[in-house]
């Protein structure tokens, strides 16, 4: 084996700078795809709620612009613009240098989600341009940047002033850098779910939301930093300043009504405002559900920790809890999660015995029989917070376990001691639970014990030689037609393939042991060889997956979309984790084969029908011949190898979910048994649908 080159001080490159966070933006982002983008909008929100949680700001102003851009505003105390030790000022020491903020010392902020203090830095890297603006001490003033590095030059290491105000606030602009992102269009309708779950924890915020970007918009507020009549110049959108959302509400209502008539063009306008806060949220999360018990609040400190939780039972058997850290939503969960979960699972229990329903001989209720049913949202305010990662999914501060289970415990026990038919009512859905629980539990076993799992249960896998996890992928394809073409072009040492027949079953309106009995299912069950998770269990092992790769590869139309959805609904229900950690991808087979004629010519892959018009455009139908793939069991091996199996040409879609609230309801919808909703979904967005013609 040849020694590598000499390794020693010259050996080492240090990043200076933001230069770390365009060279790994998914080390602070999560990745440069549509979730690490609105990640970008979200830090730069964080900041600004923390100045709500601190008792300066009441405001916040999320636009999409025109152009492309998001701006952030609010009325909170505005950043410091004064000399730094560094020897510039304070703004430009934030939006500049990683960990630099005030929310180290506990003194500026007490809580904050923006903990690490690279939030606005990390936005300012990753933007071709941003522009911050400072409404502070009767004065406007004004920086930019462009892929974080400083354009406005500073005066003895000040800020320009560009204007006076008798408001307060911080208001930042900035475009995604699509040097970084593969797409730099903000998804909005995360956004505002995002907004409208800040609006819920926040019950004395008022947030607005403006989305300019498709519609030419009538002036429903004026433009930040407009002159007004003293001729100083004025600090926000003065028309909303200080209004009540209700008025708000009204007023976009009627001038969208306006539109209708032919009047204006209205673009997006929403007000989130909650003053019920959480028992709010659980209402909406619960809307059309039949509800089983009211309401149960509680909010008390413990320590410095600060745990608010609101839940509701309803008539259904899966537990729905959101646990957030400082407005933060831990989507993978953490210790606050499992101090409620332990101390819950145990005054349960123990209101059982008391009342008779568990003898002494009886087991134990299980901690999912006593929360089926349970939606249920836990906030907490809590001092230091450790988060694993940046992206702040999951909260790993042991405190906040003992904090959460002591409230829960205390408030708890004192509420169903004066509400005696709610606790028996709690209980009953467990008794249910446990009955449905030990029934499945029996028709499993009995159906894994007809079918013994084989490594290859439908004879069809074709597996690879390789053993490493790590390298190998998995592609599910349409039919043994499209399995043959697959397996012949394939790369045996690392790439596997799985036949399926068509359309597998719709896993969102079965039941376990149909969804068990499904041939289809159980084989890619067995070919992942890491089990399953769904309800009362949870035999899913993610560390015994066989390939960390799993891409799906369908037809490029209509009937493969549909193969597509029905696979991811039955991943994101009983094997989410795969879809958590990266694992499932889209293949993006071609549509079309455009052969130049004349010697030399190479033949070129379109991927749609876009990409095809545009080459039309510049050529003469007599200069080439076109081929459409009407399925992937025509082409043949190395068109396929060359297009969707050949590691370094093919193109993936890594599937990623960014609000799992939005996507448990949206797959709940579209894949349920109720037609209305989904009827009314089609409606709204068929607009949007790209249709193959």
């Amino acid at each position: 084996m040849a020694k590598t080159q000499t390794y020693n001080a010259d050996s080492i490159t240090v990043l200076e700078g933001l230069e770390p966070v365009r060279t790994r933006p998914g080390m602070y982002i999560g990745g440069v795809g549509a979730k690490g983008l609105n990640h970008l909008v979200y830090e730069i929100l964080d900041n600004a709620v923390d100045e709500h949680l601190a008792g300066y700001c009441s405001e916040i102003r999320v636009t999409l612009e025109k152009d492309g851009s998001c701006t952030v505003q609010d009325n909170g105390r505005g950043l410091p613009v004064d000399m730094h030790q560094k020897g510039v000022s304070a703004e430009r020491v934030i939006m500049t240098t990683l960990h630099a903020g005030g929310k180290f010392d506990n003194q500026a902020y007490k809580t904050s989600g923006g903990l690490h203090g690279v939030g606005s830095s990390v936005v300012n890297a990753l933007s071709s341009r941003m522009t911050v603006e400072v409404a502070r001490d009767g004065k406007i003033y004004r920086d930019s940047y462009s892929r974080g590095i400083p354009v406005t030059e500073l005066k003895d290491g000040l800020l320009p002033v560009v204007g006076k105000t008798r408001q307060t606030g911080t208001r930042i602009n900035f475009m995604p850098d699509d040097e970084i992102f593969e797409k730099t269009v903000f998804k909005s309708e995360w956004i505002k779910s995002r907004l409208h779950e800040t609006a819920y924890l926040n019950p004395e915020l008022t947030i607005f939301f403006r989305d300019l970007r498709e519609f030419s918009s009538p002036h429903v507020h004026q433009e930040a930093f407009t002159a007004g009549e003293d001729g100083q110049m004025s600090f926000g959108l003065d028309a909303l300043s200080r209004a009540q959302a209700a008025e708000a509400t009204e007023q976009l209502k009627s001038q969208q009504a306006d539109a209708e008539e032919g009047q204006s063009s209205v673009g997006e306008d929403i007000v989130f405002h909650e003053p019920e806060g959480l028992k709010a949220y659980i209402t909406a999360l619960n809307k059309g559900q039949e509800t089983v018990t009211p309401l149960i609040y509680f909010k008390d400190r413990s320590g410095d920790t600060e745990v608010e939780c609101c839940f509701q039972y309803v008539d259904a058997f899966e537990e729905n809890i959101h646990g957030f850290c400082n407005n933060i939503f831990t989507q993978e969960g953490g210790t606050h999660i499992t101090g409620f979960k332990t101390r819950y699972t145990q005054l349960i229990n123990s209101y059982a015995k008391q009342l008779g329903v568990l003898k002494d001989k009886d087991a134990n209720f299980t901690g999912p029989d006593t929360r089926n049913g349970m939606t249920c949202v836990i906030a907490i305010k809590y001092r230091d917070p450790i988060f694993e990662g940046q992206t702040k999914t999951k909260l790993a501060s042991a405190e906040a376990s003992n904090d959460v289970a002591a409230v829960t415990g205390e408030k708890l026990e004192h509420y169903f001691d004066r509400n005696v038919e709610t606790i028996r009512a709690i209980i009953a859905c467990a008794e249910k639970s446990a009955k449905i629980r030990k029934a499945e539990e029996k028709a499993r076993t009995n159906m894994l014990s007809k079918n013994k799992f084989s490594f290859d249960s439908n004879g069809k896998l074709k597996v690879c030689t390789s053993k490493d996890p790590e390298k190998c992928e998995i592609f599910i394809v349409e039919g043994d037609s499209a399995g043959g073409s697959a397996g012949n072009g394939r790369n045996r040492e690392f790439q596997a393939i799985l036949p399926i027949r068509g359309k597998i079953l719709n896993v969102e309106k079965a039941s376990i042991d149909k969804v068990l009995a499904n041939a289809e299912i159980r084989t890619m069950i067995n070919s992942f060889g890491c089990g399953f998770s769904e309800g009362y269990g949870n035999d899913f092992d993610i560390t015994k997956l066989r390939y960390h790769k799993i891409i799906l590869m369908t037809d490029a139309d209509v009937d493969g979309s549909h193969i597509d959805t029905l696979l991811l609904t039955f991943f994101y229900r009983f094997m989410p984790e795969l879809i958590y950690n990266g694992h499932v991808y889209v293949s993006m087979p071609p549509l079309y084969l455009v052969t130049p004629r004349g010697k030399n010519a190479k033949p070129l892959y379109m991927y749609n029908d876009r990409e095809l018009q545009k080459y039309q455009q510049n050529h003469e139908p007599s200069t080439y011949e076109l081929k459409r793939f009407k399925g992937l069991g025509e082409m043949d091996p190395p068109d396929l190898w060359a297009t969707t199996l050949d590691p370094e040409r093919r193109v993936l879609k890594r599937v990623e979910i960014e609000d799992a609230r939005l996507a448990s309801e949206v797959t709940e919808m579209l894949m349920g048994s109720d037609v209305a909703p989904r009827r009314d979904f089609i409606y709204t967005h068929a607009h949007e649908a790209q249709i193959d013609t």
